[in-house]
């Protein structure tokens, strides 16, 4: 399984991916589940252990959906169960990965700050709430959601008349990839 963060979610999805000894990543892994005709796909560094004619990976690496990568850390196969499937420490891999998620952070959009305050005001008083009054809590959530539908339709149709603001721009903006800009933008123009 991979790494996500809740605000960018797939789109910088992490993972612990494989790289050849010649310094490439392998090709997807495909597995039979027995399900179907689907198969599960994967380029998670476990699945390169040289077996059934699949490379076996000469090390490791934090890889994300958005194309960045890591530093590559060697892989011993020489480990005491002769694996090394359970003994590898992945903690660097993930250390790099939340390093690039704040990276990217710091290159969304700010929001102003007396807004993030706020935001992070309101989540605490609502957390509270939810343990003394959960029906008190749950009827401010259901008034947030009204007010987040209106103003993110408002939002998105200022988006939408800009012709000047490409999907790319805008989703550098928000964090995450032009597609999911777009989606985003079209979520909020449906009506609800």
């Amino acid at each position: 399984m991979g790494w996500t963060s809740e605000e960018f979610g797939e789109s910088h999805e992490g993972i612990v991916g494989a790289v050849l000894a010649d310094g490439s990543e392998p090709k997807p892994a495909s597995f039979d589940v027995g399900s179907g005709a689907d198969l599960y796909e994967t380029c998670e560094w476990w699945a390169y252990d040289g077996r059934m004619s699949r490379p076996r990976a000469a090390a490791v690496r934090a890889s994300c959906a958005c194309g960045w990568r890591g530093p590559s850390v060697p892989v011993s196969w020489a480990e005491p169960a002769g694996d090394g499937l359970e003994d590898l420490d992945v903690s660097g891999p993930h250390r790099d990965w939340a390093e690039h998620i704040r990276a990217v952070e710091r290159r969304t959009i700010p929001l102003p700050d007396d807004l993030a305050e706020l935001l992070h005001t309101l989540e605490d008083r609502l957390a509270a709430l939810a343990d003394d009054a959960p029906a008190a809590a749950l009827r401010a959530v259901a008034a947030l959601d009204r007010l987040t539908r209106r103003v993110g339709r408002e939002a998105a149709c200022m988006i939408e008349e800009d012709d000047d603001l490409p999907w790319e721009a805008l989703g550098r903006a928000l964090g995450i990839d032009a597609d999911r800009a777009r989606s985003l933008v079209n979520r909020y123009l449906l009506p609800h």
